[in-house]
């Protein structure tokens, strides 16, 4: 375990963290200062455990409302995917009724052309002479 001097307040800990963690810890700590720094100059010198207490009850507060902005955030997420899942399913279902559609069309079109390739030549017809100009 590593071991982090952190400053609260003017007072020094000496905090235990994992390793790698030193930097997140005193970062933490830093920010949790400037709660306790905050509500001292609101509130004066009210008490060590009491300015701990309230900054606690600010951070928490954040946390909670993050948290309920977080639950928004995946409800939101989670009805944009709904969404585009029946978006791709309408697509493809239109795309098989054009399949299908393009198919029924290209039958029809071999069933026309077998038509005209099997029919008897029509009749020559016998060649105009040009008209004369009068």
């Amino acid at each position: 375990m590593a071991q982090v001097t952190v400053t609260i307040d003017g007072k020094a800990y000496r905090m235990a963290c994992e390793e790698g963690q030193e930097g997140h810890l005193t970062d933490l700590a830093l920010r949790f200062d400037q709660y306790v720094s905050h509500l001292k100059g609101q509130f004066g010198e009210i008490g060590d455990l009491r300015l701990t207490v309230m900054a606690a009850i600010m951070v928490t507060d954040e946390l909670s409302e993050v948290d309920r902005r977080l639950k928004a955030l995946e409800a939101e997420v989670d009805g944009l995917k709904r969404a585009r899942d029946a978006a791709v399913a309408r697509e493809a279902e239109a795309e098989e009724a054009l399949a299908s559609a393009l198919g029924e069309v290209t039958t029809q079109i071999q069933g026309l052309a077998a038509r005209i390739v099997n029919r008897p030549a029509p009749p020559a017809q016998p060649a105009q002479p040009p008209a004369h100009p009068r």
